[in-house]
């Protein structure tokens, strides 16, 4: 019997980028709303794989993070079949080799910036320790996820949207009735639930263009000297069992070296464990067939490091350093008393911590509450959830956000402990507020008050309208033990501009030194 044709390795390389590609989108429309507070696929799974998240969460929290666990498994296989992750599963790197035929490299000095990467991890190592998370501004995954979740997914939804209603309210009969199904198909499986708004749409836009970008000055530039998960994976590469063997005798050909999207291979053709991403491409591109992979035995040499021993303590001396830095801000004894964390969330230093900037929870947020901060949390905030009211609420019946978090900085809350915990204190501000400052009716922000019972009460009250006449109407007011700082009266409340009551964190029950004043009973503050 003979075989019939063999297909080429690299095929396999490529079928298994599309798979995780494929696999990678689908976790990501999953991560929406879908008519039931319950997700029901492991949407987080990519980020519980990466161990560079795992790794710098798991310091920050000074204890390994359970829920990260498999990201062992991908050192593991990395052990075995070296950088393999970066050519096979990352899904950034498949973006960036779909994407290298429209942003060809222009050519550069190769290796300039290679060791970069080394630097930049750690860094965020020992900054992670030290209390600085930085680790989500630059892990591949949450580059990506961020960029998709709060600029691209709202942006393809919005230009869908108005193509389809275009098309619906000026478009003849018989285009409708071939539009309209395709919407409706669109809608039941790769739209969103719902047009979402975000802050920070465009920094999170420009962030991952510039990724893309990159590679007009090489080929993989972010993977090759940047990308700090990368340089995990490089360095545990180093002791892979799996080898590349390049061919010495080979003569003029570089086409190996040409094609290696990595840089992976020297002068002398050989293969650097460390950079090599397991693409295969040399092996099909070598007329001789000189190179092969193959388990290599222990007296293989290495190709060393060559880091440089001033930038390796530098950037360490930074990572222990910078983090003090912090300590002494006035944010850190007056912190921003609008910084809503989602219910759920770790006391703020643990949470910062844990948080890897992907965008998960405020990609699953119904309310559309969930933002990004810029600097109300400090530059070690950025890109981490608040609840910003007057954009969106948390929904009472909703406990996504924790359920998708891939670290635990949100703690999955089972519903009736989420209807209890308080994220926040609504206030009314009088000068703005219809009843007190123009003795005009509105009852909106009662009426929307989720709690089973109103956290917003009224007294009613004679008061002169702006004719001077007087009017009897039911003014608001909290109750303080009631209300949870969902957000929703900030959301709904009909002023335009900015809204006549104002959730702050003020009461949020991750904090204990965050209690509202009382009269206790007596009358008197502290009595």
């Amino acid at each position: 019997m003979t075989g019939g044709k063999k297909i080429p390795h690299f095929y396999w390389r490529r079928l298994c980028q599309i798979f995780c590609f494929v696999l990678f989108s689908f976790l990501f429309i999953k991560t929406d709303y879908s008519g039931a507070d319950e997700i029901a696929y492991a949407v987080n799974l990519l980020f519980r794989i990466d161990p560079l998240l795992a790794a710098t969460a798991s310091l920050a929290a000074r204890t390994f993070i359970t829920l990260m666990l498999p990201a062992l498994f991908t050192l593991l296989f990395t052990f075995v079949l070296g950088r393999f992750f970066c050519g096979w599963v990352c899904p950034l790197g498949a973006l960036l080799d779909g994407g290298h035929r429209l942003v060809p490299p222009v050519g550069g000095k190769d290796g300039v910036y290679r060791n970069t990467k080394y630097y930049l991890l750690a860094f965020l190592l020992v900054a992670a320790w030290f209390g600085l998370p930085a680790a989500g501004y630059l892990d591949p995954f949450s580059i990506l996820v961020r960029g998709l979740t709060l600029a691209v997914y709202p942006a393809f939804n919005a230009l869908n949207t108005t193509f389809f209603t275009f098309t619906y309210q000026h478009g003849p009969d018989w285009l409708n009735s071939m539009t309209e199904p395709v919407y409706a198909f669109l809608k039941y499986t790769i739209l969103p639930f719902d047009q979402k708004y975000y802050d920070l749409a465009l920094l999170s836009l420009f962030i991952l263009i510039s990724v893309i970008l990159l590679e007009r000055v090489e080929r993989r530039f972010f993977c090759r000297n940047l990308c700090p998960l990368g340089a995990m994976l490089a360095v545990t590469a180093r002791f892979s069992l799996l080898r590349g063997i390049g061919g010495s005798k080979c003569g003029k050909c570089r086409n190996c070296r040409e094609v290696c999207r990595m840089g992976a291979i020297d002068e002398e053709r050989k293969i650097s464990r460390s950079d090599c991403n397991l693409c295969l491409d040399c092996v099909a591109v070598c007329p001789g067939r000189k190179i092969s992979f193959a388990f290599a035995g222990r007296s293989e040499a290495r190709t060393p490091f060559n880091l440089s021993r001033r930038a390796l303590v530098s950037a360490i001396g930074a990572g222990v350093i910078l983090p003090f830095f912090l300590k002494g801000r006035s944010m850190a004894v007056n912190p921003d008393p609008f910084l809503i964390r989602p219910p759920g969330a770790l006391p703020e230093d643990e949470f910062l911590g844990r948080c890897v900037r992907c965008g998960e929870c405020m990609k699953v947020c119904i309310g559309n509450g969930l933002q990004p901060t810029f600097f109300e949390a400090g530059i070690e905030g950025l890109f981490s959830p608040k609840l910003r009211g007057r954009t969106g609420y948390c929904e009472f019946n909703c406990t996504l956000c924790g359920q998708v978090c891939p670290t635990g900085a949100i703690r999955k809350l089972a519903l009736q402990e989420k209807q209890r915990t308080r994220i926040g204190h609504a206030w009314f501000d009088k000068n703005r507020c219809l009843p007190y400052a123009s003795g005009i009716p509105c009852i909106v922000c009662e009426e929307h008050c989720p709690t089973p019972e109103k956290a917003i009460k009224f007294r009613e009250a004679v008061v002169l309208d702006d004719n001077g006449t007087e009017v009897v109407l039911k003014q608001p007011y909290l109750v303080d033990s009631l209300c949870i700082g969902c957000g929703i009266c900030e959301t709904k409340c009909p002023l335009p501009g900015a809204s006549a009551v104002r959730v702050t964190s003020a009461g949020e029950s991750r904090d204990p030194d965050s209690i509202i004043p009382t009269t206790g009973g007596t009358g008197y503050l502290g009595g």
